[in-house]
């Protein structure tokens, strides 16, 4: 199958779109101002358990569904063909 032009710049578009959006929810809910001076990635345990949750947990808990999805989804097309 071959895929359209359109098709995989819309996906190029769509992943700098989504992982920009991604990496600013994390700035700006990191963020502190003090005295004038903008703090980004700020110590708060807050802040800490928000970035541990979008930097590492998030992505790993989504490729691990994905992943396991692909593995279900072979693991059935191989069941079939050899029954």
């Amino acid at each position: 199958m071959k895929l359209k032009k359109r098709l995989v710049y819309g996906a190029v578009v769509l992943a700098w779109i989504i992982a920009t959006v991604y990496m600013l929810t994390i700035t700006v809910v990191s963020t502190d101002i003090v005295n004038g001076t903008c703090i980004p990635y700020a110590s708060t345990r807050m802040a800490t358990l928000s970035i541990f949750l979008l930097i590492y947990l998030f992505p790993v808990i989504l490729m691990v569904f994905c992943y396991s999805r692909i593995v279900y989804s072979l693991n059935r097309k191989v069941t079939a063909t050899s029954a």
